[in-house]
């Protein structure tokens, strides 16, 4: 059974469960009723982030564009380019003892692809959530249901994994902002 946390909760993630070495990140949506015209195409990021809150360098940013992070730790399998169906829309999966020792935190976010020219923003979309599963048992480790708190933002920072004492935790954030994926490349010091 998941640990179901709400917005600003913290829980451990290999204090308890030591054997713990692989996660998977799946991050799903739905979307409210639309017409537009346009697809609502949502895509999920990971920033690997030092002691700073910054990234090292650009390569520290995984999404559509650079799949796997140069150390193996970090993959995402694809963009899903509608969010259709159930269960995962993208999923990012992270070898925690392939991190470097210079990764103190790895952030997942969701962001509307070209939200400003589509005028799309997250208070369109329900059902936003983020699961961790150990990608060893399949078991789901923890679920976190972000609500339907946001209007205008383009971009969620939905949660992140960070080190703790030599262990891994899990901090649910839920925080929006405006301005989509480059706000939050700014944010955590990518060249934009």
């Amino acid at each position: 059974m998941p640990i179901n946390l709400v917005k600003g909760q913290k829980t451990d993630l290999t204090k308890g469960n030591p054997n713990l070495s692989r996660i998977l990140v799946g991050l799903g949506w739905d979307v409210k009723k639309y017409d537009g015209g346009y697809d609502f195409d949502l895509d999920a990021s990971a920033f690997l982030v030092g002691s700073n809150g910054k990234v090292a360098s650009d390569s520290d940013f995984i999404f559509y564009h650079n799949l796997k992070h140069s150390s193996g730790a970090v993959e995402h399998t694809g963009d899903n380019l509608t969010g259709a169906g159930d269960g995962d829309d993208e999923v990012i999966r992270v070898d925690l003892k392939k991190l470097p020792a210079s990764v103190d935190k790895v952030a997942f976010t969701v962001t509307i692809y070209d939200a400003e020219t589509r005028r799309q923003n997250f208070g369109q979309v329900s059902n936003a959530y983020i699961r961790i599963v150990d990608d060893v048992t399949h078991q789901e480790l923890i679920h976190y249901d972000l609500g339907e708190d946001f209007s205008v933002e383009t971009a969620v920072v939905v949660g992140e994994i960070y080190r703790h004492n030599g262990e891994w935790k899990f901090n649910a954030i839920g925080s929006g902002f405006k301005g989509g994926l480059r706000a939050l490349c700014l944010n955590f010091g990518v060249n934009v």
